[in-house]
C-alpha cells in the first residue's frame, strides 16, 4: 500500500493535503514508507481524524 492509497482509504484528499501542508505531507509520507500501514495508523491515529476533517476527499453524489 502506498501513502496515496492510504489517504484515499482514510478519505483524505491527497491533492488538498499535499498542496496546503506540504511539510506535514512529506513527513508522513516518508514515515509511512518506513513502517507497516497498521503500525502507521496506530502511531498516527490522533492525526488522521483532524486531517480527514481538514482535507476531506470529494466524493461524487450517489
Amino acid at each position: 500500500m502506498t501513502f496515496a492509497e492510504f489517504c484515499i482509504k482514510k478519505k483524505i484528499s491527497l491533492e488538498k493535503f499535499s498542496t496546503i501542508d506540504p511539510a506535514l505531507y512529506n513527513e508522513l509520507s516518508v514515515y509511512f514508507e518506513q513502517v507497516h500501514p497498521e503500525s502507521f495508523t496506530q502511531q498516527k491515529k490522533f492525526l488522521i481524524n483532524p486531517l480527514r476533517r481538514l482535507y476531506p476527499l470529494d466524493q461524487p453524489p450517489k
